[in-house]
């Protein structure tokens, strides 16, 4: 049977980033890890996503991470970068605006079109020499054994391994087959996703500002357009998508207001309800769960694909601190140092997007009162703000 010193569920950016991060490791007598990735779907190559392409921001110390990973300038030519931002509460005179100047980066994060993204991520797995890409498959047997993990492919395939990666989001296959406790809450709102066009050009600026019912954030995309992210009740989700283009921008206006001009277009609206959902133990025997598959947050910080690359960046030290000490990659004590070195960051970022979901999505008078003191603290207090905006950078 092939053996693979690392085999990956899941050929998504954490999942693709992780790959690449391996492959470039090398064992003390200089040969290189082998490694098989596993994906389901196929990316479409050779094409651009047009105007509805879906995005996702990247924190400017993700930005760093994908840098010292080798990864970045390939990526860099398909990012917009943020430049500034700026928070306020709907109704109330808290505001904090915060520009990439101040903290002497250029960009404060960057957002970044899935579509063409994964297809350089593939074309780059495809192209490495010590990467297996088995895309379309995908597992449907796996065994843990005291040594290596067997696995099974509907293709036909079948492996072993000394450290599976589950990089296949929160429905993780792996997860649920191994019956990973999972902790969930609903937040009793849904999202809705689309790509905004306005009449004045975004120059880098993103908003967040909260409403009673959720956040609304608009991030700059490629060709002057803006990626919405709006978080508001069930009820009012389907309402909104029940509407024609027109009457949908009209309301979106009354809750954005004017900062960028009139919107002049949307494309089209993708709804999905918010839930927290976390394995509060991310590993197991010889098996590790990272990303989405770990960790799915409220979107109300932009944080959960930050963290997600922050698991894959631990990972690879870990396994690449184990290859120089002689250590089985996917011992009990290396997966048990990748757990204890990162659930700290994991619970934190768990807490705190939670807790600002949870005080910025009503319209109770005293925590109202309290948010736009805190708001209005940031802004007049340098060292706050500081801290809130290297939070927002990814900088722990």
């Amino acid at each position: 049977m092939t053996h693979y010193d690392v085999v990956i569920n899941g050929a998504g950016m954490a999942g693709a980033v992780l790959a690449l991060g391996l492959a470039g490791l090398r064992r003390p007598d200089g040969g290189r890890l082998s490694v098989a990735v596993i994906e389901a779907v196929r990316p479409e190559h050779d094409r651009h996503p047009g105007f509805d392409a879906r995005s996702i921001a990247l924190a400017w110390h993700s930005q760093t991470l994908l840098q010292r990973l080798g990864i970045w300038p390939a990526l860099a030519p398909l990012a917009t970068p943020i430049t500034h931002i700026q928070v306020s509460d709907q109704g109330h005179f808290g505001r904090v605006a915060m520009h990439a100047a101040e903290y002497g980066v250029p960009a404060l994060g960057q957002v970044v079109e899935l579509q063409p993204v994964g297809s350089e991520l593939h074309r780059r797995l495809t192209a490495c020499e010590n990467i297996t890409l088995f895309c379309p498959d995908r597992i449907i047997r796996f065994e843990q054994h005291p040594e290596r993990v067997t696995i099974a492919l509907e293709g036909g395939a079948a492996f072993s391994t000394s450290l599976l990666a589950a990089a296949d989001g929160n429905r993780s296959l792996v997860g649920q087959q191994l019956g990973v406790p999972r902790r969930q809450l609903d937040y009793h709102q849904s999202a809705i996703i689309a790509n905004i066009a306005t009449a004045e050009p975004h120059l880098g600026r993103a908003f967040e500002r909260f409403t009673p019912e959720g956040p609304l954030a608009l991030l700059p995309m490629s060709e002057g357009r803006s990626s919405l992210v709006w978080c508001i009740s069930p009820g009012r989700a389907e309402r909104l998508m029940a509407m024609e283009d027109n009457a949908f921008l009209s309301t979106l206006q009354r809750q954005f207001g004017y900062r960028l001009g009139r919107l002049t277009r949307t494309g089209k609206r993708h709804c999905y309800p918010l839930v927290l959902d976390e394995a509060p133990k991310p590993w197991h025997h010889r098996v590790v769960l990272l990303g989405n598959a770990a960790h799915l947050l409220h979107p109300i910080a932009g944080q959960g694909f930050n963290l997600g690359l922050r698991d894959v960046a631990t990972l690879t030290d870990r396994v690449s601190q184990a290859l120089a000490e002689g250590r089985d990659i996917g011992s009990h004590g290396v997966l048990s140092d990748y757990g204890r070195a990162r659930l700290p960051d994991q619970a934190g970022m768990v807490n705190f997007t939670t807790a600002l979901a949870l005080l910025f999505s009503n319209n109770n008078p005293v925590l109202a009162a309290g948010r736009n003191l805190g708001l209005s603290a940031m802004a007049a207090c340098a060292p706050l703000k500081s801290q809130l905006a290297w939070r927002a950078m990814g900088k722990r």
